[in-house]
């Protein structure tokens, strides 16, 4: 399957398409997908979904998808990295931070468009145009720092909604959905990934959480955490100057050996060889 990758921290994308031309894929960055006009399917993780004008979709680097277009449909792409919510800020980190983390390790796929409330999309379509808007003029003063306050706030526009729904909506916890939720949240902490402590948490014989995950993703768990970990280093390497000792360190690898052994493993190439590739393009 094709992944895009994204070379800057940043892009806008506003089209209009009678016909989706790209084929299923996954990305190495999020996106947010605002339905300005138009009507059709949005195939995601395998399942469909109809849009319409306003809607508005959340996906993250592991989702793949593509558009079924019915009537002509104008979308704007709103891609950025994860490191939109990891901006330092010396002792205490702001209010906003905690709420955009989980709401971008948070599930979100399997509800389709996130906002329903008309006002709500309304005030994300004004953010939206605000943000082309700023977007249109890049060299102008403080430019970063007002793009990513506009982006924080479309994001926080979209965790009040996500988190407000109904509990009829929200994700069981026993579902699959909810296990990669954890898995996600938790993605830096090993001793949470472990099936013993996946059994507490969600209620299962320690047995039964392998048969339970495959059954239901077609993977084993395993290799799901492990190729859920070798995607985030891939985009530490691309986008970061860590040290492999320091992303070892960070994904809880015993040293920086075991993480390369891995890495290879599951990609064909060392880390080395994998940022020093990238960086010749």
């Amino acid at each position: 399957m094709k992944r895009y990758i994204l070379h800057a921290p940043f892009s806008i994308y506003h089209f209009e398409a009678d016909v989706w031309e790209h084929s299923v894929h996954k990305h190495t960055y999020f996106e947010i997908i605002f339905i300005l006009n138009g009507s059709g399917m949005h195939h995601i993780n395998g399942h469909a979904y109809e849009y319409a004008s306003d809607d508005v979709f959340l996906l993250g680097p592991e989702d793949f998808h593509h558009f079924e277009i019915a009537e002509t449909t104008e979308f704007c792409f709103v891609r950025f990295e994860e490191s939109i919510d990891k901006q330092q800020f010396g002792q205490s980190e702001p209010a906003w931070q905690p709420i955009i983390k989980a709401l971008l390790n948070t599930s979100s796929q399997s509800r389709g468009s996130i906002v329903i409330d008309k006002l709500e999309k309304q005030k994300l379509l004004h953010l939206l145009a605000t943000l082309e808007a700023e977007c249109a003029n890049e060299r102008s003063a403080y430019f970063e720092i007002v793009r990513d306050s506009i982006l924080r706030s479309m994001l926080l526009v979209l965790a009040r909604n996500l988190f407000s729904q109904s509990s009829s909506n929200k994700v069981k916890k026993a579902s699959i959905e909810a296990i990669l939720m954890h898995i996600r949240q938790h993605i830096f902490q090993p001793e949470f990934l472990t099936i013993g402590h996946l059994a507490v948490t969600f209620n299962y014989a320690p047995t039964y959480v392998s048969l339970f995950f495959k059954r239901h993703t077609g993977e084993s768990l395993k290799h799901y955490i492990i190729r859920y970990k070798v995607r985030i280093i891939e985009s530490r390497l691309l986008y970061s100057n860590r040290t492999l000792t320091e992303i070892a360190d960070e994904f809880g690898y015993t040293d920086e050996s075991h993480l390369c052994k891995q890495f290879r493993k599951y990609t064909g190439v060392s880390p080395v060889s994998f940022r020093n590739a990238v960086a010749q393009l």
